[in-house]
């Protein structure tokens, strides 16, 4: 292949303790960034369902961001844990994402059986999309690394 150094390709990335606790840091604080942002999305789409369609609204579409940010927070608390621990691996990654999917889509299943009555499905997707999309925030700022 035209342009590829087979040499770089051979080299192996050493880290210091410190270069290691750098990028451990830097992974938090994005974890922390990702979680606020999701945060703010979901209260906004609750502020702007209760203003447009009422206060069951407003509930609603924060019970659809809740449904996906505490299994996302417990989440990043996991990963967190395991980075300080020096735990974390591609498997951790993956069990706690399959899990976080799980834990939304039982919390969904959930809030369509409890409040069924007073539900208003889709101020609890734009909650759950907004809340989603919270990534969308940090670049609008640009602060996704």
């Amino acid at each position: 292949m035209e342009g590829f150094d087979q040499g770089a390709a051979d080299k192996v990335l050493v880290l210091s303790d410190a270069d290691r606790a750098a990028l451990n840091a830097q992974a938090s604080r994005g974890l922390l960034l990702a979680l606020a942002a999701q945060g703010a999305m979901g209260l906004a789409a609750a502020v702007i369902a209760g203003v447009v369609g009422g206060s069951a609204a407003g509930w609603s579409a924060l019970a659809g961001a809740g449904a996906y940010f505490i299994p996302n927070a417990l989440f990043a608390l996991r990963l967190a844990v395991s980075v300080r621990a020096g735990k974390a691996s591609p498997f951790t990654f993956l069990s706690g994402e399959l899990i976080k999917l799980f834990a939304t889509a039982l919390l969904l299943w959930l809030l369509s059986r409890v409040a069924q009555d007073s539900l208003v499905w889709p101020a609890a997707l734009l909650g759950l999309i907004l809340t989603l999309k919270g990534y969308l925030l940090l670049l609008m700022f640009r602060k996704l690394s």
